[in-house]
């Protein structure tokens, strides 16, 4: 049952709709991690060891260790706790390390040194059980030798400004690191169940924390395609392009698939909260209907595009209606503005919905951090432009700039529901309301 006050935390100057807000906190309850790992946990026997990795991790290690009494624990994540996370009931369970996000940090080396650490010294009779979630390929990183920490902070950095979608930066991520794309499992010996969020678009489990335990699909070759792509090899460091040019940490494919024989569960997606949303709606009295769990591309132009699609429903569909999409924009930085991929999809919504009665645009990333910001997402609504010229506040040039945060802020609409414990890519509403 979704109570007014778990509804609340997403309240902003322009969204107050009590349905509205249960939409939204129908969506995230429907992928709570706690939850899902109590679901979908198998029968364990013998010596169980619980490993998390992710913005996730301390939810879901907690459902494991109240279900099983654990030989051993490691967290690693984001954020010491969140709106999700029963923890501070049941303290001292396990130890919780933190990375950083989305540029690794030294604390991400620590992480990625504990973990490999953590694997290795389990056996053969051992289970550990890997709780993955997103985040974790920035949370959790152990570079290959001669590749620096600030190797893969610049890397990350240029892959993020460029408008690198999530998949193309973890191919590149899992050739320059010993715990992605299957490192993690071939550091043990132990049997491995993997209970896996997936934050990336289709579930391919190669890409999700890039692929700790799973085989690499991809070659050296790929991760340098995608570079030049983007057009950013010649401002990628040396150590980097000399690994990615060798083949000496390539492994044989077959070799390497029958060492990473395991179990892999996603037990939540984007695809689950969408859906959990529309059944609250319908249960709201508004007709709801799922536009698409793959939204991708320029966060500003997905923005105007649905703001079109918006603008069109309202003449025909009946009131009121929340049309529903799910996925994960990207953002081509080009000013010093501050803001994330939700809050700019929204900013490029303003202008199009303009003087349109009783309609709302609401985009949420369901971690509850958009970008490098306290914002979760923000709201539209058609007296947005209006609002925002009587407050000095122009359109276009915040969008110019990339500077959404400062925009929305003035209005009010920015979403700070804080950090969700879950992570299942964005969701964007379009509701036109009676």
């Amino acid at each position: 049952m979704i109570t007014d006050m778990d509804a609340n935390r997403f309240a902003t100057h322009s969204l107050k709709d009590p349905r509205v807000l249960r939409i939204l906190s129908a969506a995230l309850d429907a992928v709570d991690p706690y939850k899902a790992v109590q679901k979908h946990l198998p029968n364990l026997f013998g010596r169980v060891y619980g490993l998390a990795i992710g913005k996730a991790s301390i939810p879901m290690l907690t459902a494991l260790a109240e279900a099983t009494p654990l030989s051993g624990a490691l967290a690693i994540s984001k954020h010491a706790s969140s709106a999700s996370s029963p923890l501070s009931a049941t303290p001292n369970l396990f130890p919780v390390f933190l990375g950083s996000h989305p540029i690794p940090d030294s604390r991400s080396l620590e992480a990625g040194h504990r973990v490999l650490d953590f694997a290795s010294a389990l056996n053969e009779e051992d289970t550990l059980v890997c709780l993955i979630s997103g985040g974790g390929s920035a949370l959790v990183t152990a570079p290959y030798d001669g590749i620096t920490l600030e190797d893969m902070q610049a890397l990350t950095a240029l892959l993020l400004a460029c408008g690198a979608r999530i998949d193309e930066i973890n191919t590149i991520r899992r050739h320059l690191d010993r715990v992605k794309g299957g490192g993690l499992a071939r550091a043990t010996k132990a049997k491995i169940i993997s209970l896996i969020l997936s934050d990336v678009i289709g579930n391919p489990l190669e890409a999700i924390a890039s692929g700790p335990t799973v085989p690499n699909p991809t070659t050296n070759t790929d991760a340098m395609k995608i570079l030049k792509k983007y057009k950013i090899e010649d401002q990628v460091s040396n150590s980097i392009i000399k690994t990615l040019e060798s083949d000496s940490l390539l492994l044989d494919s077959e070799k390497q698939a029958s060492r990473l024989q395991s179990q892999h569960l996603i037990i939540g997606d984007n695809r689950l909260a969408a859906q959990a949303a529309l059944e609250q709606a319908q249960r709201e009295g508004i007709h709801a209907e799922i536009l698409t769990n793959e939204l991708q591309g320029e966060a500003r132009e997905v923005g105007f595009d649905l703001a079109h699609r918006l603008r069109v429903s309202t003449k025909t569909i009946m009131r009121p209606f929340c049309l529903i999409a799910g996925g994960e924009t990207t953002v081509t930085i080009r000013g010093n503005g501050k803001g994330g991929r939700n809050q700019e999809l929204a900013l490029a919504a303003v202008n199009e919905l303009k003087d349109l009665e009783n309609v709302m645009l609401v985009a949420l990333a369901t971690d509850g951090d958009d970008g490098p910001t306290d914002a979760a997402g923000a709201v539209v609504t058609g007296e947005s432009a209006q609002r925002a010229e009587s407050l000095g506040v122009d359109v276009a040039g915040h969008l110019s700039r990339n500077d959404a945060y400062v925009f929305f802020d003035a209005l009010g609409d920015l979403i700070r529901s804080g950090p969700s414990g879950t992570n299942v890519n964005d969701l964007i509403f379009l509701l036109a309301l009676d």
